[in-house]
Parts: C-alpha cells; sequence; structure tokens
C-alpha cells in the first residue's frame, strides 16, 4: 500500500492525532531557539518581601529573572543558575525537585547539579551558576 492510499485509509481523525504532537513539539519560540547568549554581567536583588518572595516561599520553588533561575533549593537555600543550557544555549533551564533538587532543561532533557556540573551525557559543558547573597529580606543575585 502506498503512503497515501494508507494515509486516507487512516481517516482525518487518526492523522491529526498522528501529526499535531509532532507540529507541537516541532514549533519554535524565543525560549526553544538555540544559540541565545548565557547571561554575563549578573548582579541584581529579588525582593523577598513582594510578590518574587511568594514564588520562592517553599523549598523547591523557583523564579526567572534576567535569563537567571533564581531556586529555593530543598534544604531551603537560595542557588541560582543560567537559564541558557549549555548543550545548546537554549532557554530552557528550570530547577525540578528530583535527586534532591536539580536544574534541568526542557528542551533536551540535560542536568545539572547545583553546583552547575553535567548529570547525563547530553552535555559535558557546564552550567554557570551564579552567587547569591540574603540580607534580610533582600537576595541578591551576582557573578
Amino acid at each position: 500500500m502506498e503512503r497515501k492510499a494508507f494515509l486516507r485509509s487512516l481517516g482525518a481523525g487518526a492523522a491529526f492525532a498522528l501529526v499535531f504532537p509532532c507540529v507541537q513539539g516541532c514549533s519554535s519560540d524565543s525560549d526553544g531557539e538555540p544559540g541565545q547568549e548565557v547571561p554575563t554581567g549578573i548582579d541584581f536583588t529579588v525582593d523577598l518581601s513582594g510578590p518574587d518572595g511568594l514564588s520562592l516561599e517553599n523549598n523547591g520553588d523557583f523564579i526567572i529573572r534576567n535569563d537567571v533561575v533564581v531556586a529555593r533549593n530543598l534544604q531551603g537555600e537560595f542557588v541560582a543558575a543560567s537559564r541558557i543550557c549549555s548543550h545548546e544555549q537554549n532557554a530552557g533551564v528550570s530547577f525540578v525537585e528530583i535527586q534532591g533538587g536539580i536544574f534541568e532543561c526542557e528542551v533536551h532533557g540535560s542536568r545539572f547539579d547545583q553546583n552547575g556540573a553535567p548529570l547525563n551525557s547530553i552535555t559535558q559543558n557546564p552550567l554557570k551558576i551564579f552567587n547569591t547573597d540574603l540580607q534580610g529580606d533582600l537576595l541578591r543575585v551576582f557573578e
């Protein structure tokens, strides 16, 4: 049976079910585009007494500011890393509550420990980590 005949025999519903996930997964937006630059010159403050504080209230919570993932790790300490993955420079890194709390890129699955070291074989390049300093309700994130 030829491809066209096979697809016609499936019907429109089955063809849509097969094609739609690929179209969704293959769509591009600014967050998924490779080649973005890792942030440099980072030095900003997060006011934990404001809305950002509510978003960082619980262990495992994170926010994204200036292409930096700022997280309260599972031990309650603040950690920060580049949102731009070291694999192909996609803006897909977030903090996930697995393996004691790690940084993970949703684009290709790269995983990094809280010091930026790669945890799987997708990349050998470390993730850029930023310093944090908590003074009262002000959390400074800097290089």
